[in-house]
């Protein structure tokens, strides 16, 4: 049988290629025969850069950034088509798994970062840039990476606000005059499979500030400083709304890219599948697997896994997943997948799930494949 291995990281605990290797080496504990296509994915958080990248037999470029609590950190981008098309995750100058979890906050958070990020890649020339901007720590609008290429976002004194989500209170215009002359000569998409607003209920502040450390107090103050921004922005002349499906991606960076540097939202599991030969490698499969560190409500939402469910499905391959934790509702995740098992073994906490995941995942994958060989041999 031919088994097609495409899962996301288990965030904070294996990258993608680490578990593509642990899935296979189940596999094969089971079905010695079998032949493993590895495709390591991403969805535009971290490891994007790195799938798409290798995927396409580029290379990688080394940069200095500011880290999302300031403090200078090492990092990397990709460059492929002959150094035409530069690949940048967020998450590797600004991400939420570069905060420790009991220093989290997106009140300091800032995006500066990303904007040197990009600035770098545009230093090689790159005439395209692919931007991954899921996995961020940062609740400030974009208004950190816009001011590390050059706008200028001030204070009712014409001085500059200040960095992080605390800075969004004090901000009263954006200057465009200083903006990087570089920006209007490359294209920029963005893979992201979120839609959500930049404002209220379903915006940046209230779906993802409490899983970066906000408070509900601070999800109040942040939405207002958003709120702020985007009125900064519409008086400037930069925009007409902040609403678009999309604002609210990474803290509001989605509307920062799509305001300021005239970004182009695209799927970023369907980008990364493409790039990764995903689709050229479907024919003869039996099965698809497909995996993540946690399973809930947003990944039937356009999640990595879901969309890698639905193209296997519309090319009539069944697909499993294999998932560190399932949440949710259970007919929901049937509906989505042909089969849903979390790797998890009775462990209490994360830590020690986190410690004892590639013993699970290894077993979970060979059970999987020993339930496939016990239905082939059953009586009808």
């Amino acid at each position: 049988m031919k088994i097609i291995v495409a899962p996301d990281s288990f965030k904070g605990n294996m990258s993608a290629p680490e578990v593509c290797a642990v899935i296979e080496a189940g596999i094969l504990r089971a079905c010695k025969d079998a032949e493993v296509c590895k495709i390591p994915l991403a969805d535009g958080g971290e490891g994007t850069a790195r799938a798409v990248t290798q995927a396409a037999g580029g290379r990688f470029v080394k940069a200095s950034v500011t880290g999302p609590l300031d403090g200078r950190i090492e990092t990397e981008f990709g460059l492929i088509e002959g150094g035409r098309v530069a690949v940048l995750d967020m998450a590797s100058a600004s991400g939420i798994e570069l905060v420790g979890r009991d220093k989290l906050n997106p009140m300091k958070a800032t995006s500066y970062g990303t904007g040197e990020l990009i600035a770098a890649a545009l230093d090689t020339g790159a005439e395209e840039l692919i931007i991954g901007i899921g996995g961020s720590a940062t609740n400030d609008g974009g208004a950190g990476m816009i001011s590390a290429l050059g706008f200028r976002v001030l204070d009712d004194k014409g001085q500059p606000a200040g960095q992080g989500g605390e800075a969004l209170a004090k901000i009263a215009s954006v200057d465009c005059s200083g903006a990087d002359k570089r920006l209007k000569n490359v294209s920029i998409k963005v893979a992201c499979d979120v839609t959500n607003p930049l404002l209220g209920p379903k915006g940046a502040s209230a779906i993802f500030g409490p899983q970066k450390g906000a408070t509900p107090e601070m999800v109040k103050i942040l939405d207002a400083g958003l709120a702020r921004l985007g009125e900064a922005w519409i008086r400037a002349g930069l925009a007409s709304d902040v609403e678009r499906p999309g604002d609210g991606a990474a803290g509001g960076v989605g509307a920062a890219l799509r305001i300021c540097l005239g970004a182009v939202m695209e799927s970023g599991a369907m980008l990364v599948m493409k790039y990764a030969g995903f689709f050229s490698r479907l024919e003869g499969t039996g099965l698809i697997i497909t995996g993540e560190g946690m399973t809930d409500g947003q990944t039937s939402g356009g999640k990595l896994c879901s969309v890698v469910a639905r193209e296997g499905r519309k090319a009539g391959i069944p697909v499993a997943l294999i998932s560190g934790a399932l949440g949710g509702d259970a007919p929901n995740l049937l509906a989505t997948f042909d089969y849903a098992v979390s790797i998890a073994c009775g462990q209490n906490g994360l830590d020690a799930m986190i410690r004892d995941s590639k013993r699970d995942l290894l077993f979970a994958a060979e059970n999987l494949m020993r339930a496939i060989a016990i239905g082939g041999k059953g009586k009808a």
